[in-house]
């Protein structure tokens, strides 16, 4: 009996133990979007929680470059929308700067733009290298246009570049 019970509570632990290690390690599955998350994921190199904000602060950054209209159109293609917006970083802007952006002048696309150079601060906040912005874009262009078609694609890589 004794060894029984003790058994017991060892296979109880090992699935406790489990358990709380796949809430602290969650998959893309358990994101915002995980079909994006996983592309994301796969093609820069990162976890779902990083990929997932990276979506985020590419949008957050998009949100703020297109008319209202536009954005609908963007934020209509991507279901769980607001989960991402919400997984990124807080963008900071302002006279103080933005640590890690100095990296920002070799991504393409983003010199100048005050914008993407925001993206780059939330990408470094999140730990990734602020150049990963260039391989962001096209995965984001891409399952955009695939579910909301190539000018809803298009307007968000205009609205990113």
């Amino acid at each position: 009996m004794r060894s029984t019970l003790l058994s017991s509570l060892f296979v109880a632990g090992i699935a406790l133990g489990h358990t709380a290690l796949n809430a602290q390690t969650p998959d893309a599955a358990a994101t915002a979007n995980p079909e994006l998350v996983g592309a994301l994921t796969k093609e820069l190199g990162v976890t779902p929680q990083q990929a997932e904000g990276a979506a985020g602060a590419l949008f957050g950054a998009a949100k703020t470059k297109l008319n209202p209209a536009d954005w609908s159109k963007v934020s209509g293609a991507v279901p769980g929308m607001d989960g991402l917006l919400k997984a990124a970083p807080a963008m900071s802007s302002g006279a103080g700067g933005v640590a890690g952006t100095s990296g920002v002048a070799s991504v393409p696309g983003a010199a100048g733009v005050g914008g993407l150079a925001s993206v780059a601060g939330s990408f470094t906040k999140l730990g990734l290298k602020p150049e990963m912005v260039s391989k962001a874009v096209p995965v984001l262009k891409n399952y955009v246009s695939k579910s909301g078609g190539a000018e809803v694609g298009q307007l968000l890589a205009g609205a990113l570049k």
